[in-house]
């Protein structure tokens, strides 16, 4: 409420950070472990003087400076415009947490582009050793961005000590970032494999070639395989109770957990039944499309995961989900909601002029205002305290579909104690009198208990 609301119709804001984050997650995982790969196998390449691995590799590098310095700088710059719009308030304290370590990442960034570009637009007139220095260059600057934005994403899960003693280490050091860490640097060693994989089964026709990649590049897609499956218990272990609460009482969460490890699973015994033990199988653009595909549904439904467990917070015990500090909520019950916030309070002061008294919005008026008057106003209310977990009527956790066929008393509970019916909502933030105008508006989007049901019993 700090800021205007960015309304995404049936999708919801957040979902679009979803979207836009999950695709640049996978462009920025192949372009870590594929710069990982690249260095180990030019140095491998110009060392043994193998003339057709370099110019494949080079054929690979072209493939991959379009897809991760184009694309990935393009998802990158759509992360921070979408939580912009939808997140501002948990962003600013990011942005301000993390001022140094988004400066060092900044750097590493700028070190990746100038080294993949040097690295690839010289090949030929570099010497070999400063060839090989500056695919390293580039390799290890983009694993230091992974460590660093990890450590950070893994902040918003469990920030620690950092809410009371505000230290930028303890922030950056917390429970989370060594699971993130390990699971991360798995899940670039393994979908850089998994991308391998396909480009050359597209592109190379020399069998004696496809043996060479195949024993390269299926060590370290198996180890990447284990560091997500060890990363990912840790980052159990370690989680905070209620995320873990939340975890385990989600059904659609417990079904991602376990596609995360089945499809997990499925890559490693197909690439350890395939390529490590039966060379050649892994070499026809269907087999490496399909191990990629389970790679990428694998990857996805763990961020899905990884986001999930924060509700009711943005950033845990920080920012809540209604885009407020939880230290707020006493004094804007106090003052009432739609006054606290300069937003809701210009829209109350411009179309609903009755409920202002001396400049502010006056809660003992709003039950006063026509009926329509209060359904506009408690729209307005769940848009911003509701809307970033919940659509309205249809898409993503629509509250129509929700609360089909409840009494009014049932809404008004729920309204008044949120977080008693469901701990993973956040608390309600206003007045009693604001709860009615809520109250009105979702009575109005609820549809009719569906026909062929059994009995209200009397209700």
């Amino acid at each position: 409420m700090h800021n205007p609301w960015w309304y995404v119709p049936e999708l919801t804001a957040p979902m679009v950070i979803a979207i836009v984050s999950v695709v640049h997650v996978l462009i920025a995982h192949y372009a870590v472990g594929g710069g990982l790969f690249l260095a180990v196998e030019t140095t491998h390449a110009h060392r043994t003087g193998n003339a057709d691995y370099l110019a494949y590799l080079k054929r690979h590098a072209r493939f991959f400076v379009l897809l991760t310095v184009v694309l990935g700088a393009i998802t990158g710059v759509g992360i921070w415009w979408t939580i912009g719009l939808a997140s501002p308030l948990a962003t600013r304290i990011l942005i301000r947490t993390f001022v140094f370590a988004w400066a060092t990442e900044y750097v590493c960034f700028l070190v990746e582009i100038v080294s993949a570009f040097v690295f690839y637009y010289y090949w030929e007139r570099l010497p070999a050793g400063i060839h090989i220095t500056t695919v390293w260059i580039y390799g290890l600057s983009a694993w230091a961005s992974l460590v660093i934005i990890g450590a950070i994403t893994a902040f918003m899960l469990d920030p620690g000590s950092w809410p009371v003693d505000r230290d930028f280490w303890s922030a950056l050091l917390n429970r989370q970032a060594l699971p993130q860490i390990i699971s991360r640097t798995g899940g670039a060693l393994l979908l850089s494999s998994l991308y391998v994989y396909l480009h050359a089964a597209i592109t190379i026709a020399d069998p004696k070639l496809h043996g060479l990649i195949e024993s390269r590049s299926t060590r370290p897609a198996l180890l990447g395989a284990l560091m997500i499956t060890a990363g990912g218990i840790l980052w159990y272990l370690r989680l905070p109770e209620s995320a873990q609460a939340a975890l385990l009482a989600a059904p659609v969460l417990n079904v991602f957990m376990g596609l995360l490890f089945v499809a997990t699973g499925i890559v490693f015994f197909l690439l350890f039944l395939g390529p490590y033990r039966n060379p050649g199988w892994i070499f026809t653009p269907g087999f490496a499309a399909s191990v990629l595909l389970f790679g990428l549904i694998g990857f996805s439904t763990g961020e899905f995961v990884r986001e999930a467990v924060r509700k009711p917070y943005i950033i845990y015990n920080v920012v809540l989900g209604s885009q407020m500090l939880p230290r707020e909520i006493a004094a804007v019950r106090e003052r009432g909601y739609l006054e606290s916030g300069p937003w809701t309070r210009a829209f109350v002061q411009a179309r609903h002029p009755a409920a202002i008294d001396g400049g502010k919005v006056d809660v003992k008026r709003l039950l006063a205002l026509p009926e329509a008057d209060r359904v506009e106003l408690g729209a307005m209310i769940f848009q911003y305290h509701c809307n970033n977990c919940h659509a309205i009527e249809r898409g993503y956790s629509p509250v129509g579909a929700l609360i089909q066929g409840w009494t009014p008393a049932m809404i008004r509970a729920l309204v008044n104690e949120p977080d008693s019916a469901r701990f993973t909502m956040p608390p309600w933030s206003g007045t009693r009198d604001e709860a009615e105008l809520l109250v009105a508006y979702l009575a109005r989007v609820a549809p009719k208990r569906p026909s062929g049901m059994l009995p209200d019993r009397g209700r």
